[in-house]
């Protein structure tokens, strides 16, 4: 059964920004991106660089190591070297809360 948990609160993630947590383990990049929130894995999946180090490029997160670029809702790749997608996740605001759906 999936849940939701509480990774972020709202009011940390800057406009147009990212933020790094970490969950029972987990690293996660929280962005902000034209007032809508995405969470996904923080990873690189081209070199394992944690993608939070990296800067938004539109509504696109720029790895700051070779420069690939990932879609915020899909974590589709959109720009080489990548070509596999980062793991995403579902993602609920409950006031303050940012909330992340886990699977499990």
């Amino acid at each position: 059964m999936s849940e939701f948990v509480t990774v972020a609160q709202l009011d940390k993630i800057p406009e147009n920004g990212l933020l790094c947590v970490e969950h029972e383990g987990l690293d996660l990049v929280v962005v902000k991106c034209d007032g809508t929130v995405y969470a996904l894995e923080d990873r690189c999946s081209h070199e394992e660089f944690p993608l939070s180090a990296g800067e938004l490029v539109g509504c696109e997160l720029s790895c700051a190591l070779h420069g690939a670029r990932f879609d915020l809702a899909t974590g589709a790749p959109r720009a080489l070297p990548a070509v596999v997608a980062v793991k995403t996740f579902e993602v609920q605001i409950e006031g303050n809360e940012v909330k992340i759906r886990l699977e499990g």
